[in-house]
């Protein structure tokens, strides 16, 4: 059962990762100067190149997946970056004790969103994609 169900479960899965990412990158394209603020406020160095390269990061490879072209490089990359901004955003063993609850939710959240994406990387995007298309050509 799961044989047949693998393509369309593969796009499905895909789509709803890059909706993720892509509204996010998208709000940062067309908020840039409140992103910055929201990066420094992170503590994060260089906040404007820091935002620049999270937008390009989340908006392209949001399209990557959903398109299933170059997959395992954008999940690679997105999974990278989630897994960084966890940490500066997520940090809940350095906020105080009422919001410990809310902070740890987020951060394991976007450790799991991290091993989507890695199981992503280690299996490709599935045969309803780009991907799949140019390695039958």
């Amino acid at each position: 059962m799961f044989n047949t169900l693998q393509n369309p479960l593969s796009l499905i899965g895909r789509l709803l990762l890059a909706s993720l990412f892509l509204p996010a990158g998208w709000g940062k394209l067309t908020a840039f100067a409140g992103s910055v603020g929201y990066t420094a406020s992170g503590g994060v160095p260089m906040p404007e190149v820091a935002t620049a390269i999270a937008l390009v990061v989340e908006i392209v490879g949001s399209l990557a997946l959903i398109l299933g072209l170059g997959t395992r490089w954008a999940a690679l990359a997105l999974a990278f970056f989630t897994l960084v901004a966890s940490f500066f955003f997520h940090a809940y063993w350095a906020v105080p004790a009422n919001q410990v609850m809310v902070a740890q939710l987020l951060f394991f959240k976007n450790i799991a969103v991290v091993g989507g994406l890695l199981t992503l990387a280690a299996w490709g995007a599935g045969g309803w994609s780009l991907d799949a298309k140019r390695a039958a050509a």
